[in-house]
């Protein structure tokens, strides 16, 4: 198997490393090809291709993590990931710990972890690389990578939510979500929803939002209760999907462009969350996105039309 052989065949592997460290499709993108870059100029052979690739692109990512929370921390409203419709990287006697890590909820996690504690729980506890592995990647000592882990561990197993683990009843809970919203039926919405139900959106201030955070069914009813009439009234269309390895959709407009992703948590038989992302800048990696505040002035303006027709 040639250099370039041995890469490609390792590419899904190392995205999905970047992805989790980065939380974001375009920066793992470039930072697997900057991995290719060095890997073709490297002067010497590698024992371990495999090794050297994993290494260099999570240090390349740590990098690039240090510098991309300064500018989160300047984030208009709450940060999501870029939303990730497929995982390229499979592993049957991993797929929990794959499956786990790549939710959104997951992801929100990890970015309160330092760069470094970051990096090593992705690779130890998501990916199953053994201390030595994980110590020359990140170049600290096995000891110092032990303790890196532990709180890691300690910080996620803190804030992880309990959700529904059964794929089946999350795609069968989402898909009547769905047909209720297509139908224009806010009281069937209102059935499905938990509670203590959360609406969060991330718009970056990039795309019309009515607020970041709604809390209760209640408040989260009436919010779809003004989103769905305008939806419809544009001929936008909803697609089911799965996002991030949990249920979810993909919106578009009657073009067919991305206006927006969003991703169920499940508990109990009752949608628990409900997440959002409507930065165009997030989209375009799934191809052309819509120009959301465009759909947003038409929908009011269809709207307001249609409120005058029935007076």
């Amino acid at each position: 198997m040639t250099p370039a052989e041995e890469f490609q065949d390792l590419r899904p592997l190392l995205f999905s490393i970047a992805y989790r460290i980065l939380g974001s499709v375009s920066e793992a993108e470039d930072a697997v090809q900057e991995t290719w870059l060095r890997f073709q100029v490297s002067p010497t052979q590698p024992t371990s291709t495999k090794g050297f690739l994993a290494a260099t692109v999570t240090r390349i990512s740590i990098d690039v993590l240090r510098s991309a929370r300064v500018r989160r921390e300047a984030y208009v409203g709450p940060w999501f990931p870029e939303p990730l419709l497929t995982d390229p990287y499979q592993d049957p006697e991993r797929s929990a710990e794959l499956a786990d890590s790549l939710s959104m909820a997951a992801l929100v996690l990890l970015e309160r972890l330092s760069p470094l504690e970051r990096a090593v729980f992705v690779l130890r506890e998501v990916f199953g690389f053994d201390y030595p592995q994980v110590a020359s990647a990140v170049g600290r000592s096995e000891a110092a990578c032990r303790q890196l882990a532990m709180r890691a561990r300690r910080h996620m197993d803190a804030g992880r939510p309990r959700f529904e683990t059964d794929r089946k009843e999350r795609d069968e809970l989402a898909g009547r979500f769905l047909d209720a919203f297509r139908d224009g039926d806010v009281g069937r919405l209102r059935e499905l929803l938990a509670a203590d139900v959360q609406m969060v959106g991330d718009s970056g201030g990039k795309a019309p939002q009515w607020g970041d955070r709604f809390v209760g069914a209640q408040n989260v009813a009436r919010i779809l209760d003004a989103l769905v009439p305008r939806f419809i009234q544009i001929g936008a269309k909803v697609e089911p999907h799965q996002v991030n390895g949990r249920s979810g959709a993909i919106f578009r407009d009657r073009d067919g462009k991305v206006l927006s992703t969003w991703v169920f948590d499940v508990l109990d038989g009752r949608i628990q969350t409900i997440r959002t992302v409507n930065n165009p800048d997030k989209l375009r990696h799934m191809g052309p996105v819509a120009d959301a505040w465009v759909s947003l002035r038409e929908a009011n303006r269809a709207t307001g039309r249609s409120r005058k027709g029935s007076l």
